[in-house]
Formats: structure tokens, sequence, C-alpha cells
């Protein structure tokens, strides 16, 4: 047999593989979500940012986030508990209907309060706080949580994905501390971007970093 031939078609098989190769691997990528980490922060409504940042005050964008229209602002807080209190507490926008911090739960030790972990919004019987910016303070009777862990997408994937708005589901990490996530609450919107969301204290514990993938889990 000609030598050339068998190059060839030695050639051909590994080209095939590599084919077939990355065509797994989008199959696999297409039932994964982009991770984004969340640290401390804090959303503002209208009337507190006048009071700890002057009336008629304005965000100022430091750096557009994974969600279209959300952003990190340059603005700042301190906030207070009965404990203790944490400074540089980052402010992000644009502004809502009502205050909401979120922290860790290691945070709600520093600063003396238990927050529940709880879908963004639901901010029924969760402690209070201080929150004290350059132009003034606020003492809120409520609004401090813990964020659920949850996964942002369009109707679109949703429904590719056979995902309802509202529903939870389970995600798999990969790597040397990689873990099966469970209660994972999905949120569907044409506002959204496909990411999953998680604090930093999961994300430690995971080993994994902004921009990493979380692979969704059939569950029979």
């Amino acid at each position: 047999m000609d030598k050339r031939c068998v190059n060839s078609e030695e050639f051909v098989r590994e080209i095939t593989r590599l084919v077939v190769e990355a065509l797994q691997e989008q199959q696999r990528l297409e039932r994964s979500t982009p991770i984004g980490v969340s640290n401390r922060h804090i959303h503002l409504d209208r009337a507190d940012m006048d009071a700890l940042f002057g009336p008629g005050s304005e965000l100022t964008v430091k750096k557009m986030l994974g969600q279209p229209g959300q952003y990190a602002a340059e603005e700042t807080v301190t906030i207070r508990g009965p404990k203790g209190e944490m400074s540089r507490v980052r402010v992000l926008g644009p502004l809502r209907k009502e205050t909401q911090v979120e922290i860790s739960i290691a945070d709600g030790f520093v600063l003396g309060v238990k927050p529940p972990v709880r879908e963004s919004g639901q901010l029924e019987d969760s402690p209070g706080i201080e929150i004290i910016g350059p132009k003034g303070s606020v003492k809120k009777e409520r609004g401090v949580i813990a964020a659920l862990r949850h996964i942002h997408m369009t109707p679109e994937i949703a429904r590719r994905l056979g995902y309802r708005d509202g529903q939870y589901v389970q995600t798999r990490i990969e790597g040397l501390r990689g873990a099966l996530l469970c209660n994972v609450l999905v949120r569907v919107s044409e506002k959204y971007a496909l990411e999953m969301h998680i604090d930093v204290e999961e994300a430690n514990a995971l080993g994994v970093k902004n921009g990493d993938r979380a692979f969704f889990v059939e569950e029979e």
C-alpha cells in the first residue's frame, strides 16, 4: 500500500476525531451557564440615595455587570450592625424600589445580624442595618439578606432547557473542589443574560471564579 495513502487515512481519522470531540464539547457547553460571583453589596432606593449622597444625587458607573443594564457604581457605603461595621460596601445600580443589602453568612457574624437566605426582593422578616454615606445615614428596619443561588436566563434558553421561571434545578461544578448544587432558582426574563449567581463563600468553597461554568443536571 502506498505510504502516502496510509498517512492520508490517519490524517482523516485524526481530523474526524477532533471534529467529533469539538461537537461533543459544544453540546456540553450548551447545557451550562457562566458563573458570576457576588461579593457583599447594596441596592439603594431613591430616598436612601438622597439621604446618603445628597438630594438628587446619581450613581456613577464604575463597571458594567453580566446582566444587561446592571452595574457596579463608584459609590460605596459603610454598613453597621449591633456588633461591628463594614466599610466600602459597593453600591450596585440602577436604583431600586426598596433598599436591599446582600451579605454573606460570615459577614453576618461580623455585623451581628442573621441574614436569611432569600430570593432578591423577598425582604419580609429580614434584619435591619444602619447605612452610612458621605452626606448622612439611614437606619433600616429590614433589608439584609444572603442571596439565594440563582440562574438568570432568557425565555428562549429556558424553553431549550425545559425550565420555567421559579423552578429549582441542580447544577454541577467540575474541578478539584467540584460539587452538585441543589436548590438553584431559575429566573426567566427577556431582560436577562444567561448567568448563575453564587456568593463569595460558595465560590471559595467550590474553587470557582467569575466566568467559570456550571453544568445543568438532568433530573429524572
